[in-house]
């Protein structure tokens, strides 16, 4: 079955704003659970601009899915890992002057420094993502460092379609579909996230190697209009349309 990972980094976005204890990150883990998410993802970035420590704290305490832990290849993001031994742990780029997380993990180019820097995570029982485009070169360096799981970038394609560059997205659908085939030939999972909303899930859906969405900030935006639950239930009801479609 085709799993869903909640994000809940933008509810701390809101709380933040204002210097407050609320909304609190650690209901809505709790509210996404209850509507039929599979997992929750939260990023602790280095300057703790939405999750902070004791989120991950709380979030350890209380989830009954997985936690699938986002951060950078810090030592410091290292040691708060290895202390929680989450059941995920997903390696993704970060900058401070960045928005979001923009693009993919560079691999290829520093496959020996991040060998030695998930070993420890992998000993540790917490199995490894890469979060990577759809690059061939990419996800060959993934699989020799030895991260169990691929996740892989769909803002591009997101963003062609909001765009009304459809050749384009269509395009670049067509790279993840061929990177997800031979990421999952090489035995890597192959995870997809990053800018999903209703009008663009069920292509991504629908890959059959694709075995987890993970899907955040419009999930938040929606739950504005529909309540998080609602939102959430919504998001499941296409992914699980969209995979059956494709397995008729």
């Amino acid at each position: 079955m085709l799993r869903l990972g909640v994000n809940i980094d933008h509810v701390a976005t809101v709380r933040n704003a204002r210097g407050s204890a609320y909304p609190d990150p650690v209901r809505a883990a709790k509210l996404a659970e209850e509507a039929g998410a599979d997992g929750i993802t939260a990023h602790l970035r280095e300057d703790r601009r939405h999750i902070v420590d004791a989120d991950i704290d709380g979030l350890m305490e209380a989830l009954t899915v997985p936690l699938n832990f986002e951060m950078a290849a810090t030592e410091e993001m290292q040691a708060i890992a290895l202390r929680h031994k989450p059941h995920a742990v997903c390696i993704v780029p970060e900058k401070r002057e960045e928005r979001t997380t923009e693009g993919g993990l560079e691999v290829a180019r520093e496959e020996n420094k991040l060998a030695h820097f998930i070993a420890p995570l992998r000993d540790a029982g917490s199995r490894v993502s890469i979060f990577i485009e759809a690059n061939q070169k990419q996800i060959e360096a993934a699989s020799r460092i030895g991260a169990d799981v691929i996740e892989l970038h769909t803002g591009a394609y997101c963003d062609y379609h909001y765009e009304g560059r459809f050749d384009a997205r269509d395009a670049e659908l067509a790279r993840l579909t061929e990177m997800a085939t031979f990421a999952h030939s090489l035995g890597l999972e192959v995870h997809a996230g990053h800018g999903l909303t209703y009008e663009t899930v069920a292509p991504i859906a629908a890959l059959p190697e694709v075995m987890e969405l993970n899907i955040g900030h419009f999930l938040m935006g929606e739950a504005m209009f529909r309540g998080l639950q609602p939102a959430i239930e919504e998001m499941r009801r296409l992914m699980d349309a969209a995979r059956a479609d494709s397995e008729e």
